[in-house]
């Protein structure tokens, strides 16, 4: 069974039951990242480490590259 169908068939039980119906599948994908970076970045600024953006500062060294 997919994502997808579990999602209907979850919705479909809701609906009959007359309960809240649940999130759709990768709804709160951006969220559940941007928690997990935040809690990366406290957990490095507790132990004394520093804060690093590793895409941000890949994305600018790349930047910086002479053409």
């Amino acid at each position: 069974m997919s994502i997808t169908q579990q999602y209907f068939l979850d919705t479909y039980r809701a609906r009959s039951l007359g309960e809240p119906v649940p999130p759709a599948p990768g709804t709160d994908d951006w969220q559940v990242v941007r928690e997990w970076r935040d809690e990366r970045h406290y957990r490095a600024a507790l132990a004394g480490r520093p804060v690093r953006r590793r895409l941000r500062d890949a994305l600018a060294r790349w930047r910086r590259l002479p053409t």
